[in-house]
This record gives structure tokens, C-alpha cells and sequence, in this order.
């Protein structure tokens, strides 16, 4: 059986995280379990973007204090990285409150620069993961719980493509996003790579709508903890009140029998499940991607998925979302975004990482126009 530890933080007061993340993991045996003197400790934090704690973007600095403060007790070396986005991990580390948290832990702030390649043993043959990553002697996840435009909802299992290093993020999303299935797939592969001795999930603030950059804080007002990844997501799903059928990276986690899919060998401790469900309102994105043969998904992609489009009133032409596209379908040309829709791999990779919140959601043609026939009927 796997456990998760359910635990009720009200607020992110810091003393109220510290005592709640002591109580959350009590059941599994306190931090003393996962850590021994000495350990260098890679503390993973959601760190997509330079965002403020209040927008629900990133893990909130307190989670992290908390952390890093029970893993320097055990006698734990904490190391804190991520590779953003956007931006320099600095930066987004100071924007999001955590530069702060580690400079004041005497913690150390790790970029995720070199990368050294990984065997895959599964659909994907390597990756290039981050060094620090691969070479700490632990790994704690500390994911946001979020909404997801591309994969419905991004928590444990998701955190962990922060280990895929800058740049090569658009090439993963490239050679395997247009199939949100072959996505979750390479996911789970990284996770199963390395995985975790501890996931720590910040929902005492959660993000629903179109996350993971673009939508609304939600309080939740919980943490949650586990050992397995998989086995945590699922659960956090249930509390999220997220239907199976939308989550992919479960839907695969079945469909390869990974290790904590069979939620009849998942247990909870701590607060009662039934009293902590919290239904987060998902993205507005219609798809094809589920029973479609491949040649059909890709001629009914352009009309009938949804697909980014330019808010007027607040796009600067910062031009980040045509640098983060990863098969490069925008272009600034005459004061406007243009975009390829049928080069568009509906990653929404441009939303995720816009600055602005400049980038909306349309629906396809045909998709728009069944829906005004069912209202018709």
C-alpha cells in the first residue's frame, strides 16, 4: 500500500506551515526517514516563472522554509534548484520570495545548467537531465498543485520536467507534445528515472482555471505528502475533483501499470478525504486527442481543439511566447502576433510562460459551431 498524508494548513503563517508540514509527515516516519546526516538534499520547487507568491504561480517561500528548516535538522545539506520557464533561476527565485528563504536558511541555490544523459528504458531511449538533479544524494518534490491547460492538471509527476534543462523543455514539447498521451508518457519516464524520496505538495493555495501561468489562486487551505509520486497525484486529483478521463498522466500511469496508478493500494492518513475535496475549475480547452487514429487527429486539429490567441489591450510584443513556441509557429509582424495554427501544437507553452497574461483561449471552428447546434436542438 502506498500512503498519503493529508494534513489542514489555514494559512502560509509560518509557524502554521512548520507545525502543519511536522504533522503531515509524522505518519511517514518524519524527514528522519528520508534523510541521514550528511545528505546532500535537492529541494525541487515549482519555479516556472518570475512570479509573486500571491498569484499561485510557484510554491509558496514558506513551504520551502519549512522544508528546507526539517531537512537541516535531520542533518541534511539542503540544496534548492529548478530550471524556470523563463528567466534565470535567480530571478525568478527573488520575484517568488525563495532567494530570499534560502539566503536567510543558509541553504544553497542550485541552477540547473549542466546536464548529463540518461538511458531511458521505456518509449524514450535517453534525456538529458540536469547534473545537480541526477547527482544529489536525495530528492524532495515541493509541486504547486494547478490546473493545466495541456495536461488537465500539473502536481507531483509534472514537477519533475523541471529536471529537463532550459531550451531542451520546447524540444520535448516538440517531439512529443502534439499527442498529450506520448507527453505523459515521457513524464512518467523522467520520474521513473529518479524518483523522489519525498513529494511535498503546496495546496494550502492551489491554481485553478488556465493554469499552470494563467489562472486563479484557489485556497485549498491543505498539504499533502508521499513517497510515490504517481500515488500522490492521484489523490490530489480526487480532492481536486478532476475526472479520471482528463488526467493523462494517470490514464497512462494505468495503462503502463506503473507503480502507485491502483488507487485500491493507495491509503490516506491524517484529515478525512471525504472533508477536504475542493473541486478546482479546470481550463476551458476542448481537445481530440482520445480515440482519434493519428492521421484523423492531425486533420481535425486545426478546427476542432482550441488554440491561443493575442489579447490586444495587454500584449507588449515582448516577443517571449514567439522565443518559448517550441515548433516556432509565432511571429511578430505589423504590431500583431500571428500565429501558424497548423504548425500550433496546442502545447500553450506561450500562455504558460506569458508575462503579461496576454494570450486567451478560442475554440476551434467546427468545435464552436456543435456547440451552438446543441443550443440550437
Amino acid at each position: 500500500m502506498h500512503r498519503v498524508s493529508i494534513e489542514r494548513v489555514g494559512s502560509y503563517d509560518r509557524e502554521l506551515v512548520r507545525a502543519g508540514m511536522e504533522r503531515l509527515l509524522a505518519p511517514l516516519g518524519g524527514m528522519g526517514a528520508f534523510v541521514s546526516p550528511g545528505d546532500r538534499v535537492l529541494l525541487k520547487p515549482n519555479m516556472l516563472a518570475a512570479k509573486t507568491p500571491d498569484k499561485a504561480v510557484t510554491t509558496h517561500p514558506e513551504l520551502l522554509r519549512a522544508a528546507i528548516g526539517l531537512v537541516q535538522a535531520a542533518g541534511g545539506i539542503a540544496l534548492v534548484g529548478d530550471s524556470p520557464g523563463i528567466g534565470g533561476i535567480r530571478k525568478v527565485a527573488e520575484r517568488s520570495g525563495m532567494l530570499a528563504v534560502v539566503e536567510e536558511t543558509g541553504a544553497e541555490l542550485v541552477a540547473f545548467e549542466e546536464t548529463e544523459e540518461v538511458a531511458g528504458s521505456g518509449m524514450f531511449r535517453r534525456f538529458e537531465l540536469a547534473r545537480p538533479y541526477l547527482e544529489a544524494d536525495r530528492i524532495i518534490n515541493l509541486p504547486k498543485l494547478k490546473t493545466h491547460e495541456m495536461m488537465t492538471m500539473t502536481c507531483a509527476v509534472k514537477n519533475l520536467f523541471g529536471a529537463v534543462v532550459g531550451t531542451a523543455k520546447a524540444g520535448w514539447h516538440l517531439k512529443a507534445g502534439a499527442d498529450r498521451e506520448q507527453f505523459a508518457r515521457m513524464l512518467l519516464e523522467i520520474y521513473l528515472l529518479r524518483p523522489p524520496v519525498l513529494n511535498i505538495v503546496d495546496a494550502v493555495v492551489a491554481m485553478e482555471g488556465n493554469g499552470p501561468g494563467s489562472g486563479d489562486p484557489k485556497p485549498v487551505g491543505l498539504l499533502l505528502a508521499g513517497t510515490n509520486a504517481v500515488a500522490l497525484d492521484v489523490i490530489a486529483a480526487e480532492i481536486a475533483g478532476i475526472p479520471r478521463n482528463l488526467l493523462y498522466v494517470e490514464r497512462a500511469a494505468r495503462e503502463l501499470r506503473v507503480d502507485g496508478a491502483d488507487r485500491n493500494r493507495i491509503e490516506t492518513v491524517g484529515a478525512d478525504l471525504d472533508e477536504v475535496r475542493v473541486p478546482l475549475r479546470l481550463p476551458h480547452i476542448s481537445d481530440v486527442q482520445f480515440g482519434l487514429p493519428p492521421f484523423l487527429k492531425n486533420r481535425l486539429r486545426h478546427y476542432l481543439t482550441s488554440r491561443p490567441v493575442q489579447k490586444d489591450e495587454a500584449c507588449a510584443l515582448c516577443g517571449v511566447c514567439r522565443d518559448a513556441c517550441p515548433p516556432r509557429a509565432i511571429e511578430i509582424r505589423d504590431g500583431r502576433l500571428v500565429f501558424d495554427y497548423h504548425s500550433c501544437i496546442r502545447c500553450f507553452c506561450c500562455r504558460e510562460l506569458c508575462p503579461h497574461n496576454a494570450l486567451d483561449v478560442r475554440e476551434g471552428s467546427a468545435m464552436r459551431l456543435v456547440r451552438r447546434l446543441r443550443r440550437g436542438r
